[in-house]
Order: structure tokens, then sequence, then C-alpha cells
């Protein structure tokens, strides 16, 4: 799992809080600063989202690095960025969709006991997460063969927990086209569910 001390450090402040509004002004160690905040802060999310789409911790890994590193070269500008979650989010998807697209990963995994610890999982128990990771692990699987558009909304709602506004700021449309896509991703997947359900009482026959 990526944490923010996987960072080169050397490229680093040693952390603390930082005024956003303020960035535009900051040196360039408080601008190392900032950066080394947003990786405590946001890490873990950027996991999550990474290994949604990666299915591999190594490459999901390797995605939310590269995305610091991104950062980190281009620290003079964050003080242009309105939201930080949202838009750290977006490099790291744009990342992991172009590594996807180019197919030089690691086989993907269907480690149950990687997706519980991933996965938000607030108030369950070890035995409720492992169920809930198990649960998750055949539904992505279904939500593999969803056509592309609506499979990336759908990933970014229900497994990374996004807003339909920040799901448009991620992929660069609008709210309403969020909900149009979501709003069709989800009749599918219960189509998709239903037939699951259906082939499973069938072979209990």
């Amino acid at each position: 799992m990526v944490n923010p001390g996987m960072v080169n450090p050397g490229w680093m402040g040693s952390g603390g809080s930082a005024v956003f509004d303020e960035t535009e002004r900051m040196s360039e160690a408080a601008q190392a600063a900032l950066v080394d905040e947003l990786a405590a802060r946001y890490a873990t999310t950027l996991y999550r989202v990474a290994y949604s789409v990666m299915r591999n911790a190594e490459d999901a890994e390797d995605a939310v690095q590269e995305a610091f590193l991104r950062v980190l070269r281009h620290r003079d500008t964050l003080g242009e960025v309105r939201d930080h979650r949202v838009w750290l989010i977006r490099i790291v998807w744009n990342i992991v969709l172009d590594r996807k697209r180019r197919a030089k990963t690691r086989p993907e995994t269907d480690d149950v006991a990687e997706l519980a610890r991933v996965l938000p999982a607030s108030g369950l128990n070890a035995e409720e997460r492992a169920a809930a990771a198990q649960h998750h692990a055949g539904i992505l699987k279904l939500v593999e063969t969803l056509p592309e558009k609506e499979r990336e909304v759908l990933v970014l709602s229900a497994f990374d927990e996004l807003s339909s506004v920040e799901i448009a700021g991620v992929l660069g449309i609008t709210e309403s086209s969020v909900r149009s896509r979501l709003f069709r991703a989800r009749n599918l997947m219960a189509e998709l569910l239903g037939r699951t359900r259906h082939d499973r009482q069938g072979s209990l026959r």
C-alpha cells in the first residue's frame, strides 16, 4: 500500500499545515510541504481509486506514486486548484486508464483480503469486512462487462464513493451526463445481477 512516506522525501518538506489560498506566494519549500500534506490526506483515497481500475496492488501503488510525482513537478500551480481532492483523483484516474489501455500491467487478481483493506468499511467488524469484500469482488467482475462510459461512472460512484459533482470534475463532463450514465449503469447491473441469480438457481435444481 502506498503511504505518504513512499513519495520521494528529498523533494518534500517535513509536513505541517498550509494555507491553500496563499499557495501562489509560497516559497518552493512551502509548496513542497503542501504536497506532503496532500499525500498524507489523500494517498489512501487515490490508492482505492487506482485499485478499483487496475485490480492489482503493485500497479495501484505505482499509479499513486506517479500521480504524486506529477504533482511535485507542477507544484507551482497548486494555487490555481479549487478542489485538491477531485484534482488528485482526476490525475490518478487518467494514469490508470492510460495504463489499462496500454495493457502493460500485472495480472488482475481477486484478492479479497486486499479489497477488504481498501474498501470503505467504517463500523464493520473483520468478518463483515471480509463478506463485503467478497461481494464487491463478484460485483466488480460484472461491472467489467459494462460499456466504458457506464462502467467509469459506476466505479467512481459505487466503489470510490464520489458524488455526481466530483465524478463530473474527474471525467470532465456535466453533472447531468453523470446522472444519465449512472441511471443506465444501474439498470444494466440490475439485469446482470438478475441473470446471475437466475443462473445460480438453475444450477441448484
